[in-house]
């Protein structure tokens, strides 16, 4: 059983870390910044290049997330176990995992730290960070899906815009009642529930979809011209929130091309014919760096489709452990030992 009490964090050891370690190291700011420094890296050619393995289980699945950046010399490997059902039939997060980071020239082990916090964070970040580049300066906010993802992405959306209004959908009420009540209480915000998205179709400027579904729900008639759609939920090939044909006729903005085209939103337009991978207008890296256009006009559509990259957690990872060893926070073991 592991020591609860603290110890100094040596950089000859494994510092472990747990997700309130990890929160109170972390702010959604300082991730905001690091995940596009990551991005940036990325386009530079300063990165261990992204990988992704996925394996099926019945009731959810576990997916194993890795890359590395060159400087400070870090990488990382990432094993999450993702059961939709866990809150309300066992009463445990959705999203349970670990990560692991490591020193890139010599293979050392630098930390064992618990995953939740960092991909709550991390995915909130990307969507901030698209968001700055793509979506309109007006936030008039729908968010569809309510569980604790829609949480952070609120936030993070708050750190690089003003936003006027926020709308609220899921499929279970008492679900968006308790995300208004704690937007209003940590941002400040008042939310109003939707009963259908028709609802917000006409006002909405930038939508977040963070929902677990299977079949898309956001189509050509809930989008108006020059918005923007941060499309986060579909993490695995089953998973869709995007109808094709919106994909089809607005500006789609990858994380990574490769990987939304085998398991992002992306995969189902191309699996329906309506696009392939060509038709992707950038990646999110060439986008921060200016090498592509995300956005060629007021009107366009543009969709980030986050199938979420170990360029996030890398990042997000390595300025955690940065601040633990400065702070001496955290718990330090010796993983050799016999």
């Amino acid at each position: 059983m592991l020591d609860s009490s603290p110890v100094r964090v040596s950089t000859t050891g494994t510092t472990v870390l747990r997700r309130s370690d990890v929160a109170g190291l972390l702010s959604m700011k300082d991730c905001i910044d690091a995940v596009e420094r990551a991005f940036a890296d990325h386009a530079n050619g300063k990165t261990i290049p992204p990988a992704v393995l996925g394996v099926h289980v019945d009731g959810g699945g576990f997916h194993v997330k890795t890359a590395g950046l060159a400087e400070p010399g870090r990488f990382v490997a990432k094993i999450n176990a993702n059961f939709p059902a866990n809150p309300a039939a066992f009463g445990l997060p959705t999203i349970q995992g670990i990560l692991a980071l490591f020193n890139a020239a010599d293979g050392r082990v630098l930390a064992l730290m618990d995953s939740i916090e960092i991909t709550s964070l991390r995915t909130a970040a990307a969507t901030a960070v698209a968001a700055n580049h793509l979506a309109p300066e007006r936030a008039a906010v729908t968010i569809v899906g309510c569980g604790e993802q829609s949480r952070y992405q609120l936030r993070a959306l708050a750190c690089v815009r003003s936003i006027e209004r926020v709308r609220a959908f899921d499929i279970d009420r008492s679900r968006a009642t308790r995300f208004a009540t704690d937007a209003k209480r940590q941002l400040g915000l008042d939310v109003s529930l939707l009963n259908n998205l028709r609802d917000a179709a006409s006002e909405t400027t930038i939508w977040i979809t963070c929902t677990s579904a299977r079949r898309w729900f956001l189509g050509r008639e809930h989008v108006a011209p020059g918005a923007f759609v941060a499309a986060v939920g579909a993490d695995n090939p089953e998973k869709q929130e995007i109808e094709p044909e919106l994909l089809a006729t607005s500006a789609v903005v990858a994380d990574i091309v490769e990987q939304c085209a085998t398991i992002g939103d992306l995969h189902h337009a191309i699996a329906t014919g309506v696009m392939s991978r060509s038709d992707v207008r950038a990646e999110l890296a060439d986008v921060v760096t200016g090498r592509k256009p995300g956005r060629l006009s007021n009107d366009d559509i543009v969709v980030f489709d986050s199938t979420g990259t170990a360029l996030q957690d890398v990042a997000a990872a390595s300025l955690v452990y940065d601040r633990a060893l400065a702070t001496e926070c955290g718990h330090m073991v010796d993983l050799g030992t016999p």
